[in-house]
């Protein structure tokens, strides 16, 4: 195609001035096979437009990719999480997230509160109102796992006491609590024998529950356990219920033996939730 040709069709083309002027700079090792890269392109100056913006990088955008790869990065609040709003993609908090999974509990589910984490030679375990463990507009009772709970002291019985002050302190007078007409010192959730200390005693394992503990009437409690007592591994099962002997707002809460500490074991919390 001779020149005149050539120069016939780029005018062909529309093509103004100051469009040619753009090219003017362009690196000389711009080939025919790069700009073919753009042969088929339907985009819109104004959808290319709207990556003139995009700040993300690479290794940001595979991660949506569906990869198989799995971090440890630890949840925390003010974490944000990435959700699909009817359409339109958010970020929202790890707050709002827990917020709304609260709201789908439904009357009547057990909910994991809180745990004492492993006991080691511990006075006694509490969980107070205090502490976010007790919520009378979430649940209606409390139900507390006991495992291998083991006393430092050999022949002791354990105990749950309650307090109205968030653990200001706890009600322990002989007589604050009754089984029938027993007085205690609190409820006692060992109550035929004592969990023993030597190595082939396991300690107490088993549940309590505390009942309607906000209601400002008696507050209940009712234990399921199992004692390991008397050195070579013979246990005893234990189904007793108590009673605070006082109408009263229950706040929190406190495990111990009726002598010496904790030597080990975990007693975890769970809330009944309101119906």
């Amino acid at each position: 195609m001779s020149n005149q040709s050539k120069l016939a069709e780029l005018a062909s083309t529309g093509v103004t001035k100051a469009e040619l002027g753009t090219l003017d700079g362009v690196a000389a090792t711009l080939v025919a096979a790069e700009l073919n890269i753009l042969d088929g392109v339907t985009a819109t100056a104004a959808e290319i437009n709207i990556l003139d913006t995009v700040t993300t990088t690479a290794g940001e955008l595979n991660l949506i990719d569906g990869g198989t790869a799995r971090g440890t990065t630890a949840v925390a609040d003010g974490d944000g999480v990435l959700v699909n709003d009817a359409g339109t993609m958010r970020m929202t908090t790890v707050e709002t997230l827990a917020t709304y999974m609260g709201t789908k509990i439904t009357g009547g589910s057990k909910v994991f509160i809180a745990s004492s984490g492993v006991l080691s030679n511990a006075a006694s375990v509490q969980f107070r109102a205090q502490d976010g463990h007790f919520d009378a507009t979430k649940f209606d009772h409390y139900e507390f796992m006991l495992q291998a709970v083991k006393p430092v002291t050999d022949n002791v019985k354990l105990l749950c006491q309650t307090s109205t002050n968030d653990g200001g302190d706890y009600a322990s007078t002989d007589g604050d609590y009754h089984k029938t007409t027993t007085d205690r010192t609190g409820m006692v959730i060992t109550e035929t024998y004592g969990a023993g200390n030597n190595t082939n005693e396991y300690g107490v394992s088993g549940t309590f529950y505390l009942l309607a503990p906000h209601l400002t009437t008696y507050t209940t409690g009712l234990a399921q356990v199992t004692t390991w007592h008397i050195n070579g591994g013979i246990y005893h099962s234990d189904s007793s219920g108590y009673g605070r002997l006082s109408a009263e707002d229950t706040d929190a809460v406190k495990f111990l033996f009726t002598s010496g500490n904790i030597t080990s074991g975990e007693i975890v919390m769970y809330g009944i939730a309101n119906s």
